[in-house]
């Protein structure tokens, strides 16, 4: 089992990290966090053996080989790199930087160190079905693949966010946090980690300077991405957000709708399939999670581009919005 850490847990996608982390056969040898954020108490009741330590401690710890953070997005990129230059890899939450110059130290980091940094974009690695619709496309099932839209609501739950959640710089802003997500599946989907981006904007519209609308347009190969962003999801759903991905092929379509199926069916990972075949509706809330095995299998291997491409068009994308 492969000893790791987490250092910072202000966001709740610790939680979900680090066990799947454990899933994969990672072993939690501790964990360190400023202060004592929202998220503490969930925490200890999830991972009650593992013990609280300094983060210099962990950082030093010749048995600790990886290190998580869901540290506040602006400390993300420092903890990163303490953690790559003690030699550690690195998994973090999205967003993994908040600037290209923040970015830039982070990849020379991982080259001076040998050690791996990649990002949790959990909206593709956690989600069930986009395991069978990634299945999918490529058994051919819709062709290629030309069109990439995605619906990305979120639930805003405004009295109980902590204070950076308001401040852009230290949440990065719309683009750069939860677009990272949509990005990453844009790319992945279009089989190309190069892409321009068409369109970036971002509004403050019920509590200006929070940017609570924004939206992507992107090229990708022959493929073009379509990103809707918000923090409007109504009350009334069950669930955080009414995430949706559909997929255009030269041969069909797939429809994902991921976390809940408003006044259908019961349950999440709802996979739609369209092509010369009767429409399929296909339960996927039971299909693996490759990434995390995957991620802790491939530690020993090449160093890969696909984090700092997708974290460099949001960044990219953030600075658009902005001028």
């Amino acid at each position: 089992m492969i000893p790791f850490a987490v250092i910072g847990i202000d966001h709740r996608h610790c939680y979900t990290m680090a066990a799947h982390i454990q899933s994969a056969g990672g072993r939690l040898v501790g964990w360190a966090t400023d202060g004592e954020p929202g998220t503490l108490d969930g925490w200890v009741r999830r991972f009650p053996d593992a013990p609280r330590r300094a983060a210099a401690d962990l950082l030093t710890d010749p048995e600790v080989a990886l290190i998580l953070t869901a540290a506040v997005p602006c400390d993300r990129p420092g903890i990163a790199v303490a953690a790559l230059e003690a030699g550690k890899h690195v998994l973090s939450d999205k967003p993994g930087a908040l600037s290209r110059a923040q970015l830039d130290e982070i990849r020379a980091a991982c080259t001076r160190a040998d050690r791996h940094w990649a990002v949790d974009f959990s909206e593709r690695f956690e989600v069930p079905g986009v395991t069978r619709a990634d299945a999918l496309v490529r058994d051919g099932a819709i062709g290629e693949v030309l069109d990439v839209t995605l619906l990305a609501p979120h639930r805003l739950n405004a009295a109980t966010r902590p204070d950076w959640f308001w401040d852009r710089g230290r949440n990065g802003g719309i683009l750069a946090d939860i677009g990272s997500h949509q990005i990453d599946q844009v790319l992945h989907f279009a089989g190309t980690d190069e892409a321009q981006i068409v369109l970036a904007e971002a509004d403050c519209l019920l509590r200006p300077p929070f940017q609570d609308r924004g939206r992507i347009a992107l090229r990708a190969g022959r493929a073009t991405g379509t990103i809707l962003l918000n923090w409007f999801t109504p009350d009334g759903l069950p669930t955080w957000g009414d995430g949706r991905l559909f997929l255009t092929g030269t041969r069909g379509t797939i429809e994902l709708r991921k976390y809940v199926d408003p006044a259908g069916q019961p349950g999440t990972d709802h996979v739609i399939l369209v092509n010369d075949a009767p429409p399929e509706r296909i339960d996927a809330a039971g299909d693996p999670l490759p990434f995390f095995s995957a991620f802790l299998c491939g530690l020993d291997g090449p160093l890969g581009p696909h984090p700092f491409k997708v974290t460099e068009l949001a960044i990219r994308a953030q600075e658009m919005a902005e001028c």
